[in-house]
């Protein structure tokens, strides 16, 4: 245990020997570590807004300000535990049936209630475009959990309801497309999907009624590439809720496009 230098301060060491500051807050029985600082100082600031925020009701996310020295995750946990009387180490405020996770002061994600286990305990973290979580030293895409894949395209593979990309509740996300090569349209009031392979340029392999017969298509195609000595690693589509016959008997029953078995 490092020395007490002030209520809610003391004081550490690195491992380099370095002096380190860390401010903690006991708040109904919890012990809350607020984080480490360079100096006493901050260390004290740090502390007096967690108890400030604790016991001011007033204050909410929104009154957050840059000029202040708790970290702003650290301040949504202290106010969702004080509103919600739950403590969560990650910026999470609860509401009645989803949650809003803050990975910033203006951005701010929705989700259903029963992500809140899984989120809880998996950072969110956004690199571009690219929102993912840390999970036993791998990325793992957060729409991925939706079924969308890391090849697929917004408004072509899947859309948003409600057109808000940072609505992730279930109900919000309509997923178009959910295999390789598969491009859904409307023809003449009907839903058909266009199966496509990327080779040098884009090869228009068919179009067909269901979304399993395009799927297989592409299988399809990617074999006949193959076969015709095209070496690229063609992802294929496992298809749900088929027998291994009843793959069989459509694959085999599929019509491909007669440009490529002319591709070598």
């Amino acid at each position: 245990m490092g020395k007490i230098r002030s209520i809610g301060v003391y004081e550490t060491r690195l491992k380099n020997g370095t002096p380190s500051y860390r401010a903690s807050i006991t708040h109904r029985g919890r012990h809350i570590s607020l984080g480490s600082f360079s100096d006493a100082n901050t260390a004290a600031v740090v502390y007096k807004e967690a108890r400030h925020i604790l016991s001011d009701n007033d204050f909410s996310i929104s009154s957050y300000n840059s000029s202040m020295y708790l970290p702003f995750e650290k301040c949504v946990c202290l106010i969702n535990y004080r509103d919600k009387g739950m403590y969560i180490a990650n910026p999470i405020y609860l509401e009645k049936k989803y949650f809003l996770y803050y990975l910033s002061p203006t951005l701010i994600y929705k989700f259903d209630i029963d992500d809140l286990f899984y989120y809880s305990s998996h950072k969110i973290m956004k690199r571009g475009n690219h929102l993912f979580v840390a999970d036993y030293g791998s990325q793992l895409s957060v729409l991925a959990r939706y079924g969308i894949k890391s090849y697929a395209v917004e408004g072509r593979d899947y859309h948003f309801a409600n057109d808000d990309p940072t609505d992730l509740r279930y109900e919000n996300i309509i997923i178009l497309n959910r295999y390789r090569g598969v491009r859904q349209f409307v023809h003449k009031g009907f839903v058909r999907y266009k199966t496509i392979i990327h080779i040098k340029s884009n090869y228009v392999v068919g179009k067909y009624n269901t979304e399993a017969e395009a799927a297989i298509a592409y299988n399809k195609a990617a074999d006949i590439l193959k076969k015709n000595g095209i070496e690229k690693n063609f992802s294929q589509n496992y298809v749900e809720d088929l027998t291994p016959s009843q793959y069989a008997d459509i694959y085999t029953g599929l019509k491909i496009s007669k440009k490529l078995y002319e591709v070598h």
